[in-house]
């Protein structure tokens, strides 16, 4: 989505380099009226206005024009730009107010003593439009497939027939992998019982019979 200005205005005060609050007014408001009280369009508190409520903004059929209070220090910039001094040639005397008209783009900065205004058009997201058949169709796709999944888990699932095929695999598997384990080990061989004749070797090749006395003293 792309930006653009919306007819809007929008506010900063900051004190030093703080920022303190912030209002932001739609392209419905005619004009922005400031007082020092909560009550007011624009709570403006710090600043010297020659009456209560000040003009602050009014719309024009060019764009908004800001009325500047007497004892504020004007600075402007373009976006991307650096305050800087705003010119005595863009200063307007109407009535023994002095106001600025706020072109696309500019930022208008308005500082007393330790606070500072910055006033600007404000932005907003465009709009998306309606819903098109070509959207209702895309919204109907993924809504049956989103109600086909516990559909399919129901008639797909898992039943005692194939849970038991599904065991008898799983211990087939483990008979298969202990069979080969024991073949690798040389352990599937089955014993047989020793002959006599092996039997015999083995005395013969144990050496020669030791007799030991049935009861013997040691001391």
């Amino acid at each position: 989505m792309s930006t653009k200005a919306d007819g809007g205005l929008y506010f900063e005060l900051y004190w030093g380099e703080n920022l303190a609050e912030a209002w932001s007014y739609g392209p419905e408001q005619a004009k922005v009226l400031a007082a020092p009280d909560e009550k007011a369009p624009l709570p403006l508190y710090g600043f010297t206005l020659p009456e209560e409520p000040f003009l602050m903004a009014e719309r024009t059929a060019r764009g908004w024009r800001i009325h500047l209070p007497p004892n504020v220090h004007v600075e402007h910039k373009a976006r991307g730009d650096a305050f800087t001094s705003l010119p005595d040639n863009q200063r307007v005397q109407d009535q023994g107010r002095t106001s600025v008209a706020l072109a696309d783009g500019m930022t208008l900065r308005l500082t007393e003593g330790h606070l500072s205004l910055i006033v600007q058009s404000s932005v907003v997201k465009e709009r998306v439009g309606p819903l098109q058949w070509k959207d209702m169709g895309w919204l109907v796709i993924v809504a049956l497939l989103f109600l086909s999944l516990p559909v399919g888990f129901l008639l797909a699932g898992p039943t005692p027939e194939r849970a038991a095929e599904s065991n008898a695999r799983a211990l087939q598997q483990a008979a298969d992998k202990e069979a080969a384990r024991r073949k690798a080990m040389g352990l599937d061989t089955p014993m047989r019982p020793i002959t006599d004749t092996e039997r015999s070797q083995q005395q013969t090749d144990a050496g020669p019979e030791v007799h030991i006395p049935a009861t013997f003293r040691a001391r």
